[in-house]
Formats: structure tokens, C-alpha cells, sequence
């Protein structure tokens, strides 16, 4: 009896304003990836009109932006984005995020890609 295969998982979380993701193509099989991009900000006790804003690119074109408000002075605030990509047999994906903030601080921008088997 053959191993299942495992579910490929890849990940990187910065604390910086861009992160960046490369998913190397693979010759023998397409793939479908669920992909999730999280922006975590915290609000400033005084949240004099304070925004939060992501940026999500993949293979160089944008997919998705959106700029909100922040919210909870004194608390954490954030983004969230899910989108699926299929991968055809040999295809690489670059997944590119960005942040921007006006008043909040930057804490953490995470891109995750998962495999569904």
C-alpha cells in the first residue's frame, strides 16, 4: 500500500511592510493551493484617524487591495484575505503582500499557502 502523500505547506511572516512567498513549480502533478494573507497592526490609544491597508499581488499582478480604518485604539487590529490557486503541472507562484499603515504600527504580515490534496 502507497504513503499518502503529505499536503505542502508553505509560510513566511515578517515584521516588516512586504513579504514575499516563492512556491516552486512541480514537474510530475498540478496543485491547488488555499492561500491566506494576515495583517496585524496595533492601534495607538489615541486613534486620531488611523488606517490599515494590504496589498496582495501574485505573480506580479494585483489581486486584491483594501484600506480600513483601525480600529480599537489601545488593541490590535488587522486584515485578512483567503484566496485558491491551481498550479498547473511545472508552474512557480510568487505571492507578494503589502502593507501600509498611517498611525497604527505594523506588527505582523503573514502569507501562508496550503496544499489541498
Amino acid at each position: 500500500m502507497a504513503a499518502l502523500a503529505k499536503p505542502e505547506l508553505w509560510r513566511t511572516e515578517v515584521g516588516d511592510a512586504v513579504a514575499v512567498l516563492h512556491i516552486p513549480g512541480a514537474l510530475q502533478r498540478a496543485r491547488t493551493f488555499d492561500i491566506d494573507v494576515s495583517l496585524l497592526v496595533r492601534v495607538p490609544e489615541e486613534n486620531v484617524e488611523a488606517w490599515h491597508e494590504l496589498t496582495l499581488e501574485m505573480d506580479g499582478k494585483r489581486q486584491w487591495h483594501r484600506r480600513i480604518a483601525s480600529s480599537c485604539p489601545g488593541q490590535t487590529d488587522g486584515l485578512d484575505y483567503h484566496c485558491r490557486a491551481v498550479l498547473e503541472a511545472g508552474t512557480a507562484l510568487r505571492i507578494r503582500a503589502v502593507a501600509g499603515t498611517r498611525g497604527a504600527v505594523l506588527q505582523r504580515l503573514l502569507i501562508e499557502a496550503r496544499e489541498e490534496l
